[in-house]
């Protein structure tokens, strides 16, 4: 339970609690499986997501709070519990603890629960008999509003100072808030020189905060973007855990491209006086599996002239994917996932590229089809769409047919291309022709995900030639000849979202493609013997986590929906 100042309960309910956990107790654990039919698609996944949360929460209700509650708790508690009017919010304003009179008074008829909140000011507004300050720690996107019966007590706030304030927490009878705070006592904790603060003004554009992305978290969008990015992961820890899977933590340096395009960064050698040799001893501790009688007893070599600089003795690079090592773990845990960060040294100047950006992956062994993958991812989605603390901070009618409706659209890229072909013969214009075998550009996502289908929409089947190594190569059958068992997730304004596929899991078929991409047997022999050990088939799909930010918020660019980003020419902090 929270603590206010007076160390006075705030929170759930006991009988609230016990409620909600007995509610969601009942619900079975789900296993990984394809779903039946396209109108139990939101039935099942939102029961998964409730039973992940009914799992978590009990816990979180027991533990008692370690720090003061935020502005958001403090205001969800006394929404709860009718704080201020003894009735909730639905209390008149008459009964409320701080009234302004039309001259601009206070009026303390009322008594609300003592609170002391701690944050920055936002805004400042001062009349005759009265103050109003606009507070904000981060935690809500409206601040909270503080009334100072005298405005000699508001003198010293500035925008952007830090401040410590102590009064009660009321019923507001004006517009735009449920509550407000009726301040007892203000400190200013961290003085704001408003002559050179430069977020002075409460709108400004993304193009002039993105250079103080220092202070951007202080921004509405700032603060939101970080909310619904923390929401989103909660989200999706939360659908994870309701199906089965292991979070898993993969590297950060790769000696690998995933996606061998070419677009990894290289780490940067070290000068030759601290650089490691074969000759130098890893760990001066034993290891015991150095003294199995199968073991093979390491052999000192010389460096070569090549990897005297590289620090681990050959290159290494910034991951682009995790998906390699995930399929690695699920080898053995069968099915993972991870939202990690990911680096690609691209020099796209697009409002869709990132040169560090964070990744959603899972991969999951004994997946069947390519159905069965589409239907997770547009699980997840919808899950992440659905969830409560993404929906308190993007408007309603954005997430409508995300969260209900029926299963998202699905075709082949092969009749994406032809309805393409289509459009341009009928007078759309396209700045790339539409041909098979040519990869689809950013206008041709957009298109069949806004004009053509009004929606989300999967395309599969993409030609072998357009796509990395690891996809499984589809049989002939069905007109499919020459494509992979892939897809790609379009949706609107954003483009592709996620890709996923089945990744090949024939031993002759991989070592053949490794080939035909011009890739080393030697450097991805760890790989194969993945399939070679017992290997079963997967598969698994990447999520870029900026770009369903912004699909879901409305944000134009993805450099908005991560709190320091990074683009080719552009790094600050």
């Amino acid at each position: 339970m929270l603590q206010t100042a007076t160390n006075q309960p705030l929170g759930e309910a006991p009988s609230q609690r016990k409620k909600r956990t007995a509610g969601s107790a009942s619900i079975p654990n789900p296993m990984l499986r394809r779903l039946a039919s396209p109108s139990t698609l939101r039935t099942r996944f939102l029961a998964r997501h409730a039973y992940a949360h009914s799992r978590l929460a009990p816990p979180l209700a027991r533990r008692a709070s370690t720090l003061p509650p935020t502005i958001r708790q403090l205001l969800s508690a006394a929404e709860a519990e009718g704080t201020g009017t003894g009735e909730g919010a639905g209390a008149s304003a008459g009964s409320a603890g701080a009234v302004e009179d039309g001259e601009g008074e206070v009026d303390g008829s009322g008594e609300g629960r003592e609170v002391e909140v701690t944050g920055w000011v936002r805004s400042v507004r001062r009349q005759k008999r009265v103050a109003f300050a606009v507070l904000s720690d981060g935690s809500t996107r409206a601040g909270l509003q503080a009334v100072f019966g005298d405005p000699a007590g508001a003198r010293a706030l500035t925008n952007g100072a830090s401040v410590r304030v102590r009064g009660r927490l009321v019923a507001s009878p004006g517009a735009g808030q449920a509550r407000e705070l009726r301040v007892e006592a203000c400190e200013v904790v961290g003085a704001c020189d408003p002559e050179t603060y430069p977020l002075q003004k409460q709108a400004l554009p993304v193009d002039y905060t993105r250079e103080y992305a220092h202070l951007r978290a202080r921004t509405d969008e700032g603060g939101r973007v970080l909310r619904v990015r923390a929401a989103a992961a909660r989200a999706v820890h939360a659908f994870f855990e309701g199906e089965g899977f292991v979070y898993a933590h993969t590297p950060v340096l790769t000696a690998n491209d995933c996606e061998g395009a070419g677009e990894a960064f290289r780490i940067a050698g070290v000068p030759p006086s601290s650089s490691p040799t074969a000759l130098t001893p890893a760990s001066p501790t034993h290891d015991p599996a150095a003294s199995t009688p199968t073991a093979p007893t390491p052999t000192p070599t010389a460096p070569t002239p090549a990897s005297a600089t590289e620090f681990f003795g050959r290159p290494a690079y910034l991951s682009v994917s995790s998906q390699l090592h995930l399929e690695a773990l699920a080898s053995g845990v069968a099915r993972v996932y991870t939202l990690a960060p990911a680096f690609r040294a691209e020099r796209s100047q697009t409002a869709r590229h990132l040169a560090e950006f964070w990744m959603l992956e899972a991969e999951w062994a004994f997946a069947r089809d390519v159905g069965g993958l589409c239907d997770v991812v547009e699980g997840a989605v919808r899950a992440v769409a659905g969830d409560a603390g993404v929906q308190g901070e993007v408007d309603a009618a954005r997430l409508a047919g995300l969260v209900g409706g029926g299963r998202w659209e699905r075709m082949s890229y092969t009749e994406a291309v032809r309805a393409l072909e289509g459009a341009a013969a009928g007078g759309v214009r396209f700045a790339f022709a539409p041909a098979w075998g040519k990869a689809l550009q950013s206008e041709h996502e957009r298109w069949l995900a806004e004009a053509l289908v009004g929606g989300p929409v999967f395309v599969t089947d993409y030609p072998a030639g357009l796509k990395p190594f690891y996809m499984r190569a589809n049989d002939g059958g069905g007109g499919r000849q020459g494509t992979v068992a892939c897809f790609d997730l379009l949706v609107p304004r954003v483009g592709e979202l996620v890709g996923g596929s089945l990744r090949e899991e024939r031993v002759g078929r991989l070592e053949r493609a490794l080939d035909a991409h011009g890739l080393s047997k030697e450097e991805y022999g760890w790989y194969v013997d993945l399939r070679r050990y017992g290997g079963a088939p997967h598969g698994g799909f990447g999520l870029g986590f900026e770009r369903l930010v912004a699909w879901l918020t409305g944000i134009d660019n993805v450099r908005e929906c991560i709190p320091v980003p990074r683009w080719a020419g552009r790094m600050l902090l």
